[in-house]
């Protein structure tokens, strides 16, 4: 049963903030979740697709290998609410182990969740679907309609890695406020491994990532009357060891000049913006940095290789005291 969102026009303020602060400062950066526009989600699907990017297959394999411990642990008749829910891809596999009372998903691309929930609608015609557009960055007021139930978050694909530490605590203490308390998270975490395999997996063979990225500019263009020459940038994908992180950049390959929303800008030969991070965890930062959000790790499921993990984890009130 698929009830629609409302519909959201007109170019974020946000959007617009972030873009001409990330501009006017140095170094330049702006916040990844603007990567996701309509054709950004549907390019970051091919990428899920691609031989080098091996965190979705993976996270797959652990969703179907966990999936009778999950529904043991969990229990059937829960709302779960997806933060960024994307295409939902992973989504299908955890709806049929867990059999839960009603799905939310909330997504900032309104015109892509709409179609995911659409689908999923199609697919599970019993589930009660109830799409959110927000940026769940912040915390989000779910629907009436789940008053009352039990409540398990899902975010895959490690999508926390995308922030630094400072934010990654945040934005696990606004799901907690989403959630509220005695509710649980389900979590992807990719784990730390070699540098070579990491950069072929944000700087693919077929360049899919590097026209994700620059899409970022097609968008600013789009949305906010730029005149960002997108054919002078180039993808940049590199390891960051001291943050345990891969980084994406757009370098520019000559000076430009351009404006932004009637600003004017000036980047030179070899500069950057700074458009996204994938932090990578070990076992133990991974449990500090949920516990840091206000989530007391209570089970873990990786794959043969220890590549990636999947950490459920239940929302307890903040301790001031040992």
């Amino acid at each position: 049963m698929y009830n629609a969102p409302l519909v959201v026009t007109g170019a974020d303020p946000a959007f617009r903030a972030d873009v001409l602060r990330g501009l006017r400062a140095r170094p330049r950066a702006i916040p990844a979740r603007w990567l996701y526009d309509q054709r950004g989600s549907e390019l970051f699907e091919e990428i899920t697709l691609l031989p080098e990017y091996y965190p979705t297959r993976t996270e797959m394999q652990i969703l179907e290998q966990a999936g009778p411990g999950l529904a043991a642990q969990i229990g059937p008749n829960h709302a779960v609410i997806e933060f960024g829910a994307g295409a939902a891809t992973k989504t299908r596999t955890l709806l049929r182990w867990l059999k839960p009372a009603a799905w939310v998903p909330i997504d900032i691309s309104g015109e892509f969740l709409r179609q995911s929930a659409e689908t999923l609608g199609e697919e599970f015609p019993d589930l009660h679907i109830h799409p959110v557009e927000a940026d769940f960055t912040h915390p989000v007021a779910l629907p009436a309609a789940i008053a009352g139930l039990p409540r398990l978050g899902f975010f895959p694909g490690s999508t926390i890695g995308n922030l630094t530490a400072e934010r990654a605590v945040d934005l696990l203490r606004d799901m907690r406020a989403t959630l509220g308390l005695g509710a649980r998270l389900l979590i992807g975490m990719d784990r730390l491994k070699s540098p070579d395999v990491l950069i072929a997996a944000y700087d693919d063979a077929q360049g899919i990532t590097a026209d994700f990225n620059r899409n970022l500019l097609v968008r600013i263009n789009r949305e906010l009357d730029g005149g960002i020459p997108v054919d002078a940038f180039r993808h940049v994908a590199l390891w960051n060891d001291a943050a345990a992180r891969i980084e994406m950049h757009l370098e520019a390959m000559r000076d430009v000049r351009f404006s932004v929303a009637g600003e004017e800008f000036a980047i030179s030969t070899g500069e950057t913006i700074h458009t996204e991070n994938s932090h990578k965890y070990s076992p133990r930062s991974a449990r500090f940095l949920l516990r840091a959000g206000g989530f007391i790790p209570a089970a873990e499921w990786t794959d043969d290789q220890d590549q990636f993990a999947l950490l459920l984890a239940e929302a307890q009130e903040t301790r001031h005291a040992p």
